[in-house]
């Protein structure tokens, strides 16, 4: 019941947790904004990373989500998002020869 009460907001009359109080905010921010404001922000936070971590960074995580990424999927998956793959490049030359 202690935990309970510390996760709650004291400032708010309705006694909101942190959890609904945040749900609450991302809804109100969705509300107020359209998409360029989160392509923005996206922007901004992967060039800030950018700067901050190195190559080798990158290829760990790129390598936690693969390794994700084959324990959630089969081969199916695989052939499938290959054939898109594919699919797309073909489509690419096609509109480049044209």
């Amino acid at each position: 019941m202690a935990n309970k009460q510390n996760n709650r907001n004291r400032n708010n009359d309705e006694n909101m947790t942190v959890e609904e109080a945040g749900r609450k905010g991302g809804e109100a921010t969705s509300n107020n904004h359209v998409r360029e404001f989160y392509e923005e922000i996206g922007r901004k936070g992967g060039e800030a990373t950018s700067q901050n971590h190195d190559r080798e960074f990158y290829e760990e995580i790129g390598r936690k989500g693969g390794e994700a990424t084959s324990k959630n999927h089969d081969r199916d998956f695989y052939e499938e998002i290959g054939s898109k793959g594919g699919e797309a490049r073909s489509k690419q030359r096609n509109n480049k020869n044209n």
